[in-house]
């Protein structure tokens, strides 16, 4: 009866993901419908995950986290690799993509589409190269195409197709001489393959096949930022616009044939640039969820640069962006542990919810309000349950706090909660100790 989720949104079939999402949401099945028919949201659903539990990007919605990992040369343990993919899905990550560029990557694929609820995506451009495993300018551009029908297969939800940098926006880059080149592993990768063949990138000369595998399968493009700024420096110039004024004109293609689309974002971009960025996107791509990495808001902050990208995605997110990768504390540095992750993960989740308050996001603030209450009340176990990240919180408390204290060390007696709450019950307070 439909092809993808957005061609039965446009027939007024409300699916089962649809149906799962609007619970999840708090709104109506119809409303959400309407925005998956406009391409303002997406649900990346392929048919061959089985075991997917549906989430929905953009409009209205909750903000949505990211989590990247996978195997490399330096780490090709898969135990390693699932035990972070579990440790996301527990600490609440609503996609996972799985950027593997070492050893049998389709093993690793599959076992995730076989075993992860959470929405897979993959960067299919690094697996071309893993799996033809000869001299990049030796790939051909049907092979290229060969591996996103592969991914497909396999049960991948949405793919970044890096199909924005054509020999026109390649032509300007070398022209404009940024200051951090491109930063984009894959963007990189397709850059270096055009200037080795003089070919068009195959992503946009073949855009169309690449849409028909999507719609077959119900893949969400992801349209890559190939020239995303990879400093501050080069944050918003004509190399990034360039590219998402070609990205804009490729979404209303993908619309065309009901294929759903996600757009990605910068990078690094400081503070001031960062709400203009999100209303440009919406404007020249007509409202398509927006998918930021941070954005980090500074460059000097390497050890810390979870920190710049909440900081960032937050502001990010509160003006437009509906999905945010996270950033890790071994960026710029290192393949991150299980420990970093995990840090990556709370940080951007800060991030999300807090953007998600600021928008007035239904429901989003009931879950602060019942924070406040069970601290109004010193209710400890309450406040475990209800935090990010209940593991830390009873730690750092059992750690520092006597079992018979009913507040934090820092106030002891002085505790303004806890004698405020008496004074108002009538009783009498001694703040000596």
């Amino acid at each position: 009866m439909y092809t993808t989720q957005m061609d039965a949104a446009k027939k007024g079939i409300i699916t089962k993901e649809m149906a799962a999402v609007a619970k999840e949401e708090q709104i109506p099945e119809t409303e959400l419908m309407e925005l998956v028919a406009k391409g303002q949201v997406v649900i990346p659903a392929n048919k061959n995950h089985t075991c997917l539990k549906p989430h929905g990007i953009g409009s209205k919605l909750k903000t949505k986290i990211n989590v990247n990992l996978g195997t490399s040369k330096d780490c090709l343990d898969l135990d390693v690799e699932m035990k972070k993919v579990m440790t996301a899905v527990d600490l609440g990550a609503e996609a996972i993509m799985d950027l593997s560029s070492f050893g049998d990557t389709q093993v690793f694929r599959r076992k995730l589409t076989a075993e992860c609820p959470a929405v897979l995506g993959t960067v299919p451009i690094y697996d071309a190269v893993v799996y033809y495993n000869k001299a990049l300018k030796a790939i051909t551009s049907q092979q290229w195409i060969d591996i996103v029908k592969m991914h497909a297969e396999d049960g991948v939800d949405f793919m970044t197709i890096h199909c924005g940098i054509n020999k026109e926006t390649a032509k300007r880059f070398k022209q404009a001489k940024r200051h951090t080149n491109i930063v984009s592993r894959g963007g990189s990768i397709i850059f270096a393959w055009m200037e080795l063949t003089g070919n068009e990138n195959p992503f946009y000369e073949h855009f169309d096949e690449i849409l028909d595998i999507c719609q077959q399968y119900d893949v969400t493009l992801s349209l890559g930022d190939a020239c995303r700024p990879g400093s501050i420096e080069d944050a918003g110039d004509i190399s990034q616009i360039e590219e998402l004024v070609t990205l804009g004109e490729l979404t209303m293609r993908a619309w065309e044939k009901n294929v759903q689309v996600m757009i990605e974002g910068p990078g690094h971009m400081p503070l001031n640039q960062i709400r203009a960025n999100m209303e440009i996107q919406q404007t020249i791509c007509k409202g398509a969820p927006f998918y930021v990495l941070g954005p980090l808001v500074t460059d000097v902050a390497p050890g810390y640069d979870h920190i710049t990208a909440a900081i960032g995605g937050a502001i990010a997110a509160t003006y437009g962006a509906s999905f945010l990768c996270y950033v890790t504390p071994a960026e710029h540095l290192r393949l991150p542990t299980v420990d970093d992750v995990k840090e990556g993960i709370i940080a951007s989740k800060i991030a999300a919810h807090a953007a998600d308050v600021a928008k007035g996001v239904k429901g989003a603030k009931d879950w602060d309000y019942q924070m406040s209450e069970a601290r109004r009340n010193l209710d400890w176990e309450k406040q475990f349950e209800l935090a990010m990240d209940g593991e830390k919180a009873r730690r750092y408390r059992a750690e520092s706090t006597p079992e018979r204290e009913d507040t934090c060390t820092m106030c002891g007696k002085m505790c303004a909660v806890r004698n405020i709450n008496k004074i108002l019950r009538g009783e009498d307070v001694d703040i000596m100790d």
